[in-house]
Parts: structure tokens; C-alpha cells; sequence
């Protein structure tokens, strides 16, 4: 096992080193324990007592935190999430001889055109994994990680009464890492939810969850830090903690001492895989908003404000004149965006958004999110030592990835595709007119072949020049469907079971 080693100054930064976050566990649908063979030390039961005291004054005892009542009264809402689903496929390079395709296939070829670097999929295996979850309604809806669902042909929920039930995914959001799931039932036991906003640093907090398949497994700590944010997730505001999470807790509910669900345990920092001290919980108010729209609409619509920022720090606010070190420092401004309308420049120090302070950087993206797409938004700045006020209108930010993909009225989720629109100078780049170009393939566009980059150009002979004619079109479509798909200079007709 690796040993982690931090210098003094380096621990500020050993955030940023966040692996992938807490992940489903599986070895070929076996639970592995890692025996060390180590002595097991006796468990200690007496409080810990504090320096003799000074006088005649009573010693001081620390008691740990009593969480028993909380576990037998809430326990019973948080679930196991066991999935089953075709596995990442092994892949060997075009030019292996063993590529799994007949060489007289004229898709062959194509894919060979198509570059050096192609990896083929071969021999789908199939995944099995678990994670955690717990009941928000009597009626069976549950919350849960959209990592832990993510690629699921089937799902399956256990309760602590032993019952289990198959599950429906009614949406997922790959950005705020939450999904929601439903089972057939009724008078389910329920969490009650709380407030992270009132969550302080230092304060005690529980999770229960199955890390490594051992199921409604009880651990604690504290609030080691909030609003923390991490590589790749620009929505959340994580609650940090050190509360022992392992894989197989992913979803699994954060509470605090009085029993409510104030975080979704989600990503762990690791270099083993196992837990090492850090632990991060999406906040339940962001997890709320995003399941509300995910049951109204299937999606997550988020609005857009088209900049980049950064955490300031004292040096930083030395240089820009801030009497204190807070706000999100403009790096970056998306030309044509409403940023860029709305006369934001870099180095801009946005201090409010719409009246509400920005004390770190990762305040402001979750702000933008909630607000409605055409909303005319007022933002106050520091530029060149001065306050300013701008207003922006705030436009719908193109998802990263398609909400609710098993749903079928949501066509791309069919398609297992994240779009974009071509602009004006990439469509004279590439020669075309129209097309959309492909963000992330999932499903069975990426078993067919299908990588970020490619454009496509049409369905089923119609040329496609939206996402929403796009979604329009699979909608009405049958379980095949054949993408025109340019990649370079070469375009072939791509054959899709959407079974």
C-alpha cells in the first residue's frame, strides 16, 4: 500500500489531487478484501479523560457522539443498489490481427481510415457493482449517484426488511453526479432533510451506506470543510469530511446529529482506491433541485454565463486591491457569451450575483445553474480597484451529458450521445453545412465505434442540424437507426441497436 506524504505547505493543495471519485467495487461480482494480517486492536470503550484538574474543579470528559438513535431510526430508508450492465470493453488497436472484425467487412476499412489510434471494442463482458442509496418518498422514490447507475441494464434495491425490488432510472446528470430511481412500493420508511447551509466545520456527522457490499454500514466524523470544489465538478459545492467512506457508499446519505440528510456521500481522495481521510457530499439542497427537475422533465436545464474563474487568495487580492481575500476571479471570458455582452473582462472580481455574496469561487456556478435561462441577471464587480454593476442575460448552457438516457422519450439518451452545434467557422473548417458534433458517446454509439469529435450528419437519411430536431427524429425511430458520421474526410453510415 502507498503511503501518502505531505509537506506543511503542500496540504492546501492536496484537494486538487482528488482521484475519480468513490466508485461502484466489483471483482467480477465478488466483494475483495484486502487482508493485511494485521492484529485487530481491542475496541475502547471508556471516554478519553481530559488533564488532571487545576483546583477543585471537576475533570472535564470527552464523550464521543451517540449515533445509535439515528441509525435505528433512519437506517431503515437508506438502500443497497446493486447493478448489473455490459462492462467497458476491452480494445486492441487497428492494427492487431485479432481486431474482431472481418476484414472483408467494408466497416472495417472505415474504421481503419478513421486513424491509427482507433480502439476497436471487443467481446462485451458483463459489470456487476453496488452502491448505496436512500428513500425520499413513501411511493419508493430514492436518491442516489448517477455514477452508481451509470451504464445499468437492470438495478435492483434491497431493503433492511430483505426485500428487494427492480428499479426504474428515471433521469441521471453526469455534472452534479445525482440520479433518481424508483421502485413498485408503498409506506416505505423515509429520510428526513435537512439544511447544509446551517452545517458548521467541526460539527459531527454520520454515513451509513454498504461500503464493499457490507450493507447499512455506520461510520462517522466531522465537517472537515464546505464549499469545496473539485476537478470536473463545476456545479457542486462539496461538503467536505473525514468521515470513513469506501466504494460502495457512493449515494449513500450524509447526516447530522439530528438525524437529518444534509449531504449524498459521492467522491473520495485516494491513491489506493480505499478511503485516506477525505471524504466529499454533495450538499442535499443541490441534490433536491436537480431531482426535482429530473422527475418534472427528465433533464437538467442550467443557465449560462460563459466565464471561467478562480479561488482568490491573498496574493491575489493584493494585486486586484480586495480589502479581503474572496470572490471568483474572472480567467477567462467566452467570446459571444452573455459575459461577454454583458461587458465583463478578465480580471474582473465578481463580489455579488444578483445580490448574493460570492465568497468562493465555487459559490458562483451553482448560482448561475439555478437562475432561468433569459434571465437579466445583475453581477457587481471589482475592475481596476472599483466597483462595478453589470447585467447579463443569462442563456441555457448545453449539457455535458444527456439527462435520463434510459428513459426513452429522451432521444440522445437513446443514442447515448452528448451534442453540440457546429459554428459558422468550424462548419467551413470541416466542409459541411449543419452536423452536430459529438461531445461524449456512451452506449451504443460508443459500441458501434463512435468517438468525441466525430459530426453527425444525419439519421436515417434526414440531415440533422439540432440537437432538438436530433431528438425529434429518435424519438419517432424504431430499435434501428443508421448515423451518417464524418470523422475527417471520411463519412460511412453507422448502424445503432437502440434495443
Amino acid at each position: 500500500m502507498s503511503r501518502l506524504t505531505f509537506n506543511r505547505s503542500a496540504i492546501a493543495v492536496a484537494v486538487l489531487l482528488v482521484a475519480g471519485g468513490a466508485y461502484l467495487h466489483s471483482r467480477n461480482g465478488d466483494i475483495g478484501i484486502d487482508n493485511a494480517n494485521a492484529a485487530v486492536p481491542a475496541a475502547i470503550t471508556a471516554p478519553v479523560a481530559s488533564p488532571a484538574p487545576v483546583g477543585n474543579a471537576a475533570p472535564a470528559v470527552a464523550v464521543a457522539t451517540d449515533f445509535s438513535s439515528i441509525v435505528e431510526r433512519a437506517g431503515p430508508a437508506v438502500v443497497n443498489i446493486s447493478v448489473t450492465g455490459k462492462a467497458k470493453q476491452s480494445a486492441v488497436s487497428d492494427q492487431d490481427d485479432d481486431s474482431g472484425l472481418d476484414p472483408n467487412d467494408p466497416f472495417s476499412q472505415f474504421f481503419k481510415r478513421f486513424g491509427p489510434q482507433l480502439q476497436i471494442p471487443r467481446h462485451p463482458q458483463i459489470m456487476r457493482g453496488e452502491g448505496s442509496g436512500f428513500i425520499i418518498s413513501t411511493d419508493g422514490l430514492i436518491l442516489t449517484n448517477a455514477h452508481v447507475v451509470e451504464g445499468a441494464s437492470e438495478v435492483t434495491v434491497k431493503l433492511t426488511d430483505r426485500r428487494e425490488f427492480k428499479a426504474k432510472v428515471l433521469g441521471s446528470d453526469k455534472q452534479s453526479d445525482i440520479a433518481v430511481i424508483r421502485i413498485d412500493a408503498k409506506n416505505l420508511p423515509t429520510v428526513q432533510i435537512g439544511n447544509p447551509a446551517l452545517t458548521r466545520v467541526g460539527e459531527p456527522v454520520l454515513a451509513i451506506g454498504s461500503p464493499y457490499g457490507f450493507e447499512n454500514t455506520a461510520t462517522a466524523g466531522i465537517v472537515s470543510a464546505k464549499s469545496r470544489s473539485l476537478p470536473d465538478d463545476t456545479y457542486v459545492p462539496f461538503i467536505q469530511t473525514d468521515v470513513a467512506v469506501n466504494p460502495g457508499n457512493s449515494g449513500g446519505p450524509l447526516f447530522n446529529i439530528k438525524g437529518e440528510v444534509i449531504g449524498i456521500n459521492s467522491q473520495i481522495y485516494s491513491q489506493t482506491g480505499g478511503y485516506q481521510g477525505l471524504s466529499f457530499a454533495i450538499p442535499i439542497d443541490v441534490a433536491t433541485k436537480v431531482e426535482q427537475q429530473l422527475v418534472a422533465h427528465g433533464k437538467v436545464t442550467r443557465s449560462h454565463l460563459g466565464v471561467s474563474v478562480q479561488e482568490v487568495n491573498q496574493a491575489l487580492a493584493e494585486s486586484f486591491g480586495l480589502k479581503s481575500a474572496a470572490g471568483a476571479l474572472v480567467s477567462s471570458v467566452d467570446k459571444g457569451s452573455p459575459a461577454d455582452k454583458g461587458g465583463m473582462q478578465t480580471g474582473d472580481v465578481i463580489l455579488r450575483f444578483n445580490g448574493q455574496a460570492i465568497n468562493h469561487s465555487a459559490d458562483l456556478p451553482s448560482l448561475v445553474a439555478d437562475t432561468a435561462p433569459g434571465t437579466s441577471s445583475t453581477i457587481e464587480v471589482i475592475r481596476g480597484g472599483q466597483s462595478k454593476t453589470l447585467t447579463v442575460k443569462l442563456t441555457e448552457a448545453t449539457p455535458l451529458k444527456i439527462a435520463g438516457k434510459d428513459n426513452g422519450s429522451d432521444s440522445q439518451g437513446r443514442l447515448g450521445l452528448a451534442l453540440r452545434e457546429l459554428s459558422p467557422d468550424e462548419q467551413q473548417q470541416v466542409g459541411i453545412r449543419g452536423g452536430l458534433v459529438v461531445e461524449d458517446a456512451s452506449g451504443p454509439s460508443a459500441l458501434a465505434g463512435i468517438q468525441r469529435g466525430d459530426v453527425i450528419l444525419s439519421l436515417n437519411g434526414k440531415p440533422v442540424n439540432s440537437v432538438e430536431q436530433l431528438r425529434q427524429l429518435v424519438s419517432k425511430a424504431g430499435k434501428n437507426v443508421a448515423l451518417l458520421v464524418q470523422r475527417d474526410k471520411d463519412k460511412i453510415f453507422v448502424p445503432l441497436n437502440l434495443g
